[in-house]
């Protein structure tokens, strides 16, 4: 079963940076878009990024100009860049996976959190 893996999480302080990675567990599919998503405790998931097939992103208005998602140079790999993290940047974040048959991948998440 193919899995997507979360890492780069942690915890850092306000105003610092991470770099979430996300990779397939195999390469035997051919993931063509992704996106990020985070879930505080209490509230919803929401979406915070993502890439189309096109190469074309969209980000969430709470972190426009601060996170940027990218393609990594190996198959079925994506990157999410968060700068100046602040508190409500704490969440558990997620990565989505779609592959050329439209079905839906998720990995188990990673912590990040932020303190002041």
């Amino acid at each position: 079963q193919v899995q997507l893996v979360e890492s780069g999480g942690g915890l850092v302080q306000a105003g610092g940076s991470l770099r979430l990675s996300c990779a397939a567990s195999r390469s035997t599919i051919n993931l063509n878009a992704f996106a990020w998503y985070r879930q505080s405790p209490g509230k919803q998931r929401e979406r915070v990024a993502g890439i189309s097939s096109g190469g074309t992103t969209d980000y969430a208005s709470a972190v426009k100009g601060r996170f940027t998602i990218s393609r990594g140079n190996v198959k079925n790999t994506v990157y999410l860049q968060m700068n100046s993290l602040r508190p409500d940047d704490t969440a558990v974040y997620y990565c989505r996976g779609t592959d050329t048959g439209l079905y839906i991948y998720w990995g188990q998440g990673t912590q990040v959190t932020v303190s002041s």
